[in-house]
């Protein structure tokens, strides 16, 4: 497991301060989306898996009655927990953690979710079946990420791309993908909603501190493109850029 998840520690240890204040990962469309699909009652016990610096699992403690973030880094889980703090919120707790191994008991959780996170799992499979483990029977998974598009020449593109701007990056898996792998760990899932997201390249790459070397590569790609890759992805020379898709899943484990 060393490994696996040596790559993510030392790609995100010192990205903690960018991924808070990113403007996406802290107040983009889907994360509402998200919230309002888990239906709170006020009632609930939520995982938040890869947690980042905690704005899932902020914005799931104002309307749940616990959460617990988990993260394989530790700068991100210091981050997250100043956060809370400084928001005030004392029904939300963060620890490190892998997804591959959930450190928590099975059936004590109503609700897992997973934003933004999951192209970085090494198996999403054995993710999945670990957050199946830990819901309760009729238990929601909610899951927004990166998911690549179903014809072949786009998917190898994204995914090349994101290869290239972080070295932690697996796979954006296809929609197809995901419900294939969410039935197999015993969910019934379903797409709600998908969101195009606008990046402005420079600030892409700095977040994640790609290398001048990388961010050459990635301007070549960018620049040479086919016109149906272009189209897809909405490419702009300057100030480049390109839209990434993200989409919102929702998956309930079957009682």
């Amino acid at each position: 497991m060393t490994q696996v998840t040596d790559p993510v520690r030392r790609q995100f240890g010192g990205t903690a301060d960018a991924y808070a204040n990113s403007t996406f990962h802290s107040s983009g469309p889907d994360l509402a989306r998200l919230v309002e699909a888990a239906a709170f009652t006020g009632s609930e016990r939520v995982l938040d898996m890869g947690c980042g610096p905690g704005h899932t699992a902020l914005a799931a403690a104002r309307h749940a009655r616990e959460v617990v973030g988990l993260d394989l880094t530790p700068e991100m889980v210091a981050k997250a927990t100043a956060l809370a703090a400084e928001r005030k919120l004392a029904n939300v707790t963060f620890q490190v953690g892998n997804v591959m191994a959930l450190p928590f008991d099975d059936a004590s959780f109503d609700v897992v979710t997973s934003r933004v996170s999951a192209h970085h799992y090494s198996d999403p499979g054995r993710a999945l079946s670990e957050a199946a483990r830990v819901l309760k029977p009729g238990g929601l998974f909610l899951l927004s990420d990166t998911v690549s598009p179903e014809d072949a020449t786009l998917d190898t593109f994204l995914n090349v791309i994101e290869l290239l701007r972080d070295a932690s990056h697996v796979r954006d898996w296809r929609g197809s993908e995901w419900v294939r792998m969410f039935a197999t760990a015993g969910f019934e899932a379903e797409v709600l909603e998908r969101f195009p997201l606008a990046l402005d390249g420079l600030e892409w790459v700095t977040r994640m501190r790609t290398p001048p070397e990388k961010v050459a590569m990635l301007r070549t790609l960018f620049r040479e493109a086919s016109p149906p890759v272009r189209a897809a992805f909405e490419i702009r020379d300057e100030p480049w850029g390109y839209t990434i898709p993200i989409t919102l899943m929702r998956a309930r484990l079957k009682g």
